[in-house]
């Protein structure tokens, strides 16, 4: 078996591959927190991420030339010395690649997960992390345009630290306003069919019950679902003001620090849909791993 890991800002994901891909576990860690482009993640952070390899190599037998580690996020905007000292000390530590990739091949894998024959619909991909998010638009089954925005979870978490309050402290619309202040020299294109929100959206939707509908509007046997601009204010709605930190963190007992970022992960999508008046989303579990293995099946 083969084994890939994507470890951004915030949330570490290791896949199994042999015939087909496999989401094997997860880790959050808020990278983020205490981080210093100079000085590196902190000291707590670097610990907890080492333990976490050690325990990872000695679960799945992970050697060199079996694993296959692609890291994106915060760790881009470290010096070139920081990025130099955690390439060594996977090397020497854990024998592995810390391969942390540009934002340009960050693209290139995300249109490659999501490549496929749109029949001829105009399709937004959001991808989003702790610090960044990437928009790539397909028509039918060409890319033709990519945009990455300087923005992600970890800022609205800075900015709305009541946002994780038992019911949230502070409002959709709110969060919202910020985002579009925030992207106020985005412009979008105004005649998508539809957008696909990457990275865990489908399994975050169903677990708090959003009101998905079949898809209707193409068929690759992987998207099964869709839902409605409208409805998806309503679900966000209620994940803000119905549903507890504790309800969310039991949806996910695996990895329930995930849910730290899910009711500021739904805002920054939430603000792209309104500005480019786009009428239904697709949530999607694909992310730049499903690139990677695409392309090397190409």
């Amino acid at each position: 078996m083969q084994y890939y890991i994507d470890l951004g800002s915030s949330t570490i994901k290791v896949y199994g591959y042999t015939s087909e891909l496999k989401l094997l576990e997860e880790n959050s860690i808020y990278f983020k927190n205490d981080f210093d482009k100079e000085k590196g993640i902190s000291e707590a952070n670097l610990n907890e991420l080492c333990t976490y390899f050690t325990n990872l190599k000695e679960k799945y037998d992970l050697k060199y030339e079996n694993t296959f580690i692609y890291v994106t996020g915060i760790f881009r905007e470290l010096v070139q010395e920081k990025k130099t000292e955690l390439v060594k000390l996977f090397n020497d530590k854990f024998d592995l690649y810390f391969n942390i990739i540009s934002h340009g091949i960050e693209n290139y894998y995300l249109g490659k997960a999501l490549q496929n024959d749109y029949q001829d619909k105009k399709v937004l991909i959001i991808n989003m992390g702790g610090k960044t998010t990437e928009l790539v638009t397909f028509k039918g089954k060409d890319i033709i345009d990519t945009v990455n925005l300087k923005i992600g979870v970890a800022d609205l978490l800075n900015n709305f630290d009541n946002v994780n309050e038992s019911i949230s402290g502070v409002s959709v619309s709110v969060m919202e306003d910020f985002v579009l202040d925030r992207l106020k020299d985005l412009s979008l294109d105004q005649d998508y069919d539809c957008a696909i929100f990457t990275g865990g959206e489908e399994r975050f939707e169903l677990l708090t019950d959003f009101n998905l509908v079949p898809n209707t509007l193409f068929d690759d046997g992987i998207h099964k679902y869709m839902v409605s601009f409208d409805d998806y204010v309503e679900g966000t709605e209620k994940v803000f003001n119905e549903i507890t930190m504790d309800e969310l963190y039991k949806l996910m007992p695996g990895n329930p620090k995930w849910m730290d970022g899910a009711r500021s992960g739904a805002i920054i999508p939430l603000a792209l849909f309104r500005k480019g008046n786009i009428p239904w989303i697709i949530p999607s579990d694909l992310n730049l791993i499903n690139g990677v293995i695409n392309d090397n099946l190409k």
